[in-house]
């Protein structure tokens, strides 16, 4: 008798032991779901750029997907962009609609749209306090910067978007003036900054067709992928150092061998 107890015990203990081993795993995954789901309405980006827009996030087994939709078509990747950054995602499946009528390739608005979006996320150049019209493929900027530098950098990421024939430069200098890269006081968390890089390197005529994966870690940008020589290995650093919320830039691209012929 007492025999056959000591036998079936440690049994009872190991079924129990699987019953919970089994019970756990669907609760972790629902904690990692809700997880996600929270943290993605709590990114830096959500909250300055998305907030406002109708969109839903739902996640199972990390497999995320979102719906809704935005008024500004940049919304759209912008919120797959953080999405995906976060941790334990594993896939997006983005169901976003954008609500709005869709501008040509290369017309004024489309080049107006992706000028704002160019500007969008800089430290060195005032997104929000620039002002951008466009005729004919020609960009006038006005409105303030901080420093002749910062004018002169709005002016070179104008000039970097597809389609611009030239910039038209009247933004006047106001060196009391504070960028809001400087004002903002607000810890951005690393899928906000791996987003941001994101945009802003398909945003640019330069780097959108480079071949590019893009981690963060506590502000730290580690960029790999491919370059066709060191000068858009560079640019790709300045742009991504110039992102709000980045500490340091690590750019581990490689460059393409030239094609024998």
């Amino acid at each position: 008798m007492m025999k056959a107890m000591r036998i079936n015990y440690p049994l009872a203990l190991v079924l129990a032991a699987g019953v919970l081993a089994f019970t756990g795993a669907p609760a972790r995954a629902s904690e990692t779901d809700s997880r996600i789901e929270s943290s993605f309405k709590k990114t830096y980006v959500y909250k300055t750029y998305l907030k406002d827009e109708h969109i839903k996030i739902s996640s199972k087994d990390g497999a995320v997907t979102l719906s809704g939709n935005v008024a500004d078509e940049t919304h759209r990747p912008m919120a797959q962009d953080v999405a995906e950054a976060l941790p334990g995602v594993k896939t997006v499946d983005n169901r976003i609609e954008f609500m709005g009528d869709r501008p040509a390739e290369k017309s004024d608005t489309w080049i107006s749209m992706k000028v704002k979006a160019a500007l969008l996320y800089r430290r060195n150049v005032s997104g929000t306090k620039t002002e951008v019209y466009v005729k004919d493929g020609v960009v006038t900027l006005k409105g303030v910067a901080a420093s002749q530098a910062q004018k002169d950098l709005t002016t070179e990421y104008a000039k970097d978007i597809d389609g611009v024939k030239n910039v038209e430069n009247e933004i006047t200098v106001s060196p009391s003036l504070e960028t809001r890269g400087e004002t903002t006081g607000e810890k951005i968390d690393d899928a906000s900054i791996t987003a941001q890089v994101k945009g802003s390197l398909l945003a640019h005529r330069s780097t959108s067709m480079l071949k590019t994966k893009v981690t963060t870690n506590d502000g730290v940008v580690t960029v790999s992928g491919t370059a066709r020589n060191e000068a858009e290995k560079a640019l790709v650093t300045k742009l991504v150092t110039d992102i709000n919320g980045v500490q340091s830039v690590v750019n581990s691209m490689t460059i393409e061998e030239p094609k024998k012929e």
